[in-house]
């Protein structure tokens, strides 16, 4: 997801995924992953601006899936974390996303999947250092919670079952990516 974020595709506002858009999507995976965060934590995790993370949360919190709350180490600070309905919606983006690399992986010939995604590994290396010169830090923000072998939904669930997912590879993405 950071290589596609870095390239600017599907960052448009109006794609969506699991009912939220890919930007909402990547601030409900970073609250799964690493639970309630500082508001510029979120941001700098996100790689995007305050102005723009308190517009997605706001709609976040009015869909019921974050709930803002004072900082308990410092008052002047809030933090945002995941409502059980939020949880939910972050093991569904997260089930999506994984069911959509399986879906992109088994369009590729068997024989050349593990150079294809080595080969990506290379071009994420690549684009890890280019990005370390131009803005240092912003590479690790964006991987932070970002496994390597990312093929399993870190709750163990399949698409569809214990959190409530939408339909299953089978089924389609359902959404527009």
């Amino acid at each position: 997801m950071a290589l596609v974020r870095r390239f600017g595709v599907a960052e448009r506002a109006d794609v969506a995924c699991c009912g939220v858009t890919v930007a909402q999507a990547a601030a409900l995976e970073a609250l799964g992953a690493e639970g309630p965060l500082r508001l510029g934590d979120l941001s700098r995790r996100l790689g995007i601006t305050p102005s723009t993370l308190t517009r997605n949360l706001t709609r976040l919190e009015e869909s019921g899936l974050v709930v803002r709350e004072a900082d308990p180490g410092d008052a002047r600070s809030a933090r945002v974390g995941l409502t059980a309905r939020g949880r939910k919606a972050a093991c569904a983006v997260e089930a999506q996303e994984v069911g959509f690399a399986r879906q992109v992986i088994e369009r590729i010939p068997a024989a050349r999947r593990d150079a294809v995604v080595e080969a990506l590994g290379d071009l994420l290396a690549a684009v890890r250092a280019a990005t370390q010169d131009c803005c240092p830090g912003a590479f690790d923000h964006l991987m932070t919670g970002v496994g390597v072998d990312a093929a399993e939904p870190q709750t163990g669930a399949e698409p569809g079952e214990a959190c409530g997912c939408g339909p299953g590879p089978a089924g389609g993405r359902g959404a527009r990516r």
